[in-house]
């Protein structure tokens, strides 16, 4: 029978032993250096100079003086004395100083996070993952950073996402108070979307590329083309504002054919082109004017043309084309004009047209 334990090496009270308090007291010494193991450095070669009694340290690699060959060992300096305590697989340490938790895996004492988690069930950081989110995180910052090539990596960084076929979604989603307010990604197709919501219900696309040719679409940016199927009289002297009573295209609503006004819905700059074809009325001698006219009262610089001498009816034409700022609610108006004598500003080929560009 062996005089001491199998694992902790705890020395026994053997039969018919004399003075079996201080086999009792040795045991005790170890299981207090021992038990809920906590050392105050890991780092030292050579005791300290005035250690108190029930210190504890990780012998470093290297060691001389009273712990000249105790290389990863735990020294306790109890009674006055440094006493030996040889690791074993499996034990473990705090590290006060580091604020460290250490494993002794048989040749060294090493960290106890592990080098790998694989499949995971749930995993939370900060807060409980659960079936629907089965990674969730509650953090104010992440940091993402390439491996260097000094560290062993080539320097660049990917992130990678994945969805199983083209009919499925795959995206970030932004929300605010838990709404969803934007949706970022390929979502029933592999076409690249940023869409936005005011509710979280009701999304609209404020970008969309084509992934087969790169081509890029804003099918909510304000855009509209008007135009008269009816022959404008205007007569001689006198601004007057064109009837554009039907649309080819009209975007986010923002011309109305009833009051003949661009109503601009947000900020922005604005580019805007006019056509107006010159109808005969009396005499060709008639000489046509046309501009853009802001809020019913400005003429917006750059938008005025005129085209003098003979006109021929249903040929003679002024191109206006003017880019503006504008801001939410302004209205934009086209005007024509006769000089010498009356006309018509005619059907289907006087057209007005704009977009937001900026």
């Amino acid at each position: 029978m062996s005089d001491t334990t199998t694992n902790l090496l705890l020395p026994y009270i053997l039969a018919a032993q004399a003075q079996k308090h201080v086999t009792h007291n040795e045991a005790l010494r170890l299981l207090d250096g021992l038990v809920q193991l906590s050392v105050l450095d890991r780092d030292l070669t050579a005791p300290p100079g005035s250690p108190a009694d029930g210190d504890r340290y990780i012998v470093a690699s290297g060691a001389t003086g009273d712990w000249a060959g105790w290389d990863l060992n735990v020294a306790v300096w109890t009674d006055g004395s440094w006493l030996r305590l040889p690791p074993r697989t499996g034990w473990r340490a705090w590290i006060e100083d580091e604020g460290l938790l250490l494993v002794y895996d048989g040749a060294g004492w090493v960290g106890t996070t592990p080098d790998a988690l694989q499949n995971m069930a749930l995993l939370g950081l900060g807060t409980t993952a659960d079936a629907a989110h089965p990674f969730s995180a509650k953090l104010n910052a992440a940091l993402w950073t390439a491996r260097t090539v000094a560290e062993g990596g080539n320097g660049d960084l990917f992130y990678t996402m994945n969805k199983e076929a083209a009919g499925d979604d795959l995206g970030l989603t932004l929300q605010s108070g838990f709404v969803t307010k934007a949706l970022v990604g390929l979502f029933g197709s592999d076409r690249f979307r940023l869409a936005v919501s005011a509710d979280g219900s009701s999304f609209f696309d404020g970008l969309s590329v084509d992934n087969a040719t790169g081509i890029v679409d804003q099918p909510q940016l304000p855009r509209f083309k008007a135009y008269t199927n009816y022959d404008n009289y205007v007569g001689v002297g006198t601004w007057a504002k064109i009837g554009l009573n039907n649309t080819d295209y009209n975007d986010q609503g923002a011309f109305d054919a009833g009051t003949n006004l661009f109503t601009a819905p947000v900020d922005g700059t604005y580019l805007f082109g006019a056509t107006l074809l010159y109808k005969v009325n009396a005499s060709t001698s008639a000489r046509m004017r046309g501009r853009l006219v802001l809020n019913g009262a400005t003429e917006i610089r750059g938008s005025f043309g005129e085209i003098s001498a003979t006109h021929v009816t249903l040929a003679t034409a002024i191109w206006l084309q003017t880019m503006v700022p504008l801001t939410a609610g302004d209205t934009i108006e086209l005007q024509g004009y006769f000089r010498v004598a009356d006309g018509y500003f005619a059907a289907d080929h006087t057209s007005f047209w704009g977009c937001k560009v900026g």
